[in-house]
């Protein structure tokens, strides 16, 4: 699958090392246009629609936040390209799809475009088509540590569960039940079911979407009616359910 990209990034040293690299490395990806400053980068999206951005985190006047806060119905996936590890976690967990540092790794940029490659096959091969699920049905009981004791739970009544530092709050039909316990720890003890971690906070009952919806990282809405966002590094876990 061809990919069609852009580079927005100050320094013209970088943006010719992307070039020269996506030339040689990954032939399938035709880059269609560069941009040396946000103003610059908003226009060349604007102007090719591309399937993936090379965003620099620092630039003159702003940074890659800015920019993407300007597209919030984006349907391009992002990676960073920086020399500071500190925006990490920030990029991961709610605007990247991958995230390069600096000086720039070629194993790790193939890496990166194979990764927004299989999202972007995922999402063309799921677009209008009659979807035959591959989920088993979520038949199963768990137990949900109380005070005095603890509580049995159908696992296929739980819609969703949110962390909430080091509690969980488990979302059924008509109320929420909040436990002394992590989220990772639910996300290992559900993980013979059709649950599927979709962003830091959430881990979703996979049978009860009802809806991908693409944009700023994409969301989910389930079958009752809650929109819950996907971050862009779990996007290919979550489409795989489906695929």
């Amino acid at each position: 699958m061809k990919l069609s990209a852009i580079i927005v990034e100050d320094e013209a040293k970088s943006r010719e090392i992307i070039r020269d690299y996506l030339a040689k490395y990954c032939t399938d990806v035709e880059l269609l246009g560069e941009g040396a400053t946000i103003k610059e980068g908003l226009e060349q999206i604007k102007k090719h629609k591309p399937d993936l951005v090379f965003l620099d985190v620092e630039m003159p006047f702003g940074n890659a936040f800015d920019l993407l806060d300007q597209v919030p119905n984006r349907t391009f996936e992002t990676v960073f390209v920086t020399a500071y590890d500190h925006y990490a976690m920030d990029a991961l967990n709610n605007h990247a799809a991958y995230y390069l540092m600096k000086p720039i790794n070629i194993d790790e940029l193939v890496k990166a475009v194979d990764y927004v490659r299989d999202i972007k096959k995922k999402e063309s091969s799921l677009a209008g088509k009659v979807l035959q699920s591959k989920l088993k049905k979520a038949e199963g009981k768990i137990t949900l540590p109380q005070q005095d004791g603890f509580q049995v739970l159908d696992v296929s009544d739980i819609y969703f569960c949110k962390a909430d530092d080091n509690y969980t709050e488990i979302y059924l039909e008509h109320k929420k039940i909040l436990v002394s316990k992590t989220l990772k720890y639910f996300e290992e003890a559900l993980s013979e079911f059709p649950f599927a971690r979709i962003h830091k906070s959430y881990l979703v009952n996979v049978n009860e979407v009802e809806k991908y919806k693409r944009g700023k990282g994409g969301s989910v809405v389930l079958s009752n009616g809650k929109e819950l966002s996907v971050s862009a590094s779990r996007k290919s876990e979550l489409l795989s359910y489906f695929n």
